[in-house]
C-alpha cells in the first residue's frame, strides 16, 4: 500500500496547488482490494505526506500508519459500499462551496459538465463527519461523478484516483463558470435535446480520446 500513500499524498498536494484544498479542510483517498488509503484528520493537505495517509480496512478499522483518518471516514467508505469508485475527493473549493450555499441544483451551462453526469445535485446540509451527511452524499451522487454539499463543498469520485482529481478540477471550473455567467445576467441552460446531442457526437468522434493522424 505504500504507492497507494505516496499517490493519495500526492494528489493531496495537487488540489491544494489548485486552491481546492485550504489549509486542514478536505480529504482525499483511493481504494485498492479491501484497502482504503486516506488522509488523516487535521492533516495540512497542502504539505501531505505519505506519513499522513492511513490505510483503512472497509469497515473502518486502521490497519496502516499511526495518525486516525479524516472525520469523513464514512462518507468515503459508503461511497466505495455503492459501486466501483477507485478514489474520492472532498474538497472545500470557494467557487463549488458558494455554489452549494446558493443554489439547489448545478444545470448544465456547458457540455463538458456531462462528463460528470449531467446536473449536478447539492446534498442537504449536515454536520460534517455524520452519518446523515454520508446519507446525503451517496444519495446525490447516484448516477454522477460529483455532487455539491450544501453550505459546505463538493465531492468527487473516479475509475482512479487520477480520474477523481480531474472531475475535482472540472467541477470547481464548472461552478466558476456558472458564477461568471450569472454576474452577466441569467445564463442559458443547455436543453435535453441539446445535452443528448453532445453525447451522440462524443460517442461518434471519440471525444477526449488522443487520436493519431490517418496512416
Amino acid at each position: 500500500m505504500t504507492d497507494l500513500r505516496h499517490a493519495v499524498a500526492a494528489a493531496s498536494r495537487q488540489l491544494a496547488d489548485a486552491g481546492l484544498l485550504v489549509g486542514t479542510a478536505g480529504n482525499v483517498s483511493a481504494r485498492a482490494g479491501d484497502r482504503v488509503a486516506i488522509t488523516a484528520t487535521g492533516v495540512r493537505l497542502g504539505s501531505c505526506t505519505p506519513d499522513e495517509v492511513s490505510v483503512v480496512s472497509l469497515d473502518g478499522t486502521v490497519v496502516d500508519g499511526t495518525l486516525a483518518p479524516t472525520s469523513e471516514l464514512s462518507l468515503h467508505l459508503g461511497v466505495y459500499a455503492d459501486g466501483p469508485a477507485a478514489a474520492v475527493v472532498h474538497t472545500h473549493a470557494p467557487f463549488a462551496t458558494a455554489v452549494a450555499c446558493v443554489l439547489d441544483a448545478l444545470p448544465v451551462l456547458h457540455y463538458q459538465q456531462l462528463a460528470l453526469g449531467g446536473e449536478i445535485r447539492v446534498a442537504p446540509y449536515a454536520t460534517f463527519g455524520t452519518g446523515e451527511l454520508a446519507t446525503h452524499v451517496r444519495t446525490a451522487l447516484e448516477g454522477r461523478s460529483a455532487a455539491l454539499l450544501a453550505n459546505h463543498g463538493s465531492v468527487t469520485l473516479g475509475g482512479s484516483l487520477e480520474a477523481a482529481v480531474e472531475n475535482a478540477l472540472l467541477l470547481e471550473w464548472l461552478c466558476q463558470l456558472h458564477h461568471r455567467a450569472s454576474a452577466l445576467g441569467t445564463p442559458r441552460v443547455l436543453t435535453e435535446e441539446q445535452q443528448l446531442d453532445v453525447i451522440r457526437a462524443a460517442i461518434e468522434r471519440g471525444y477526449g480520446t488522443v487520436k493519431g493522424l490517418p496512416a
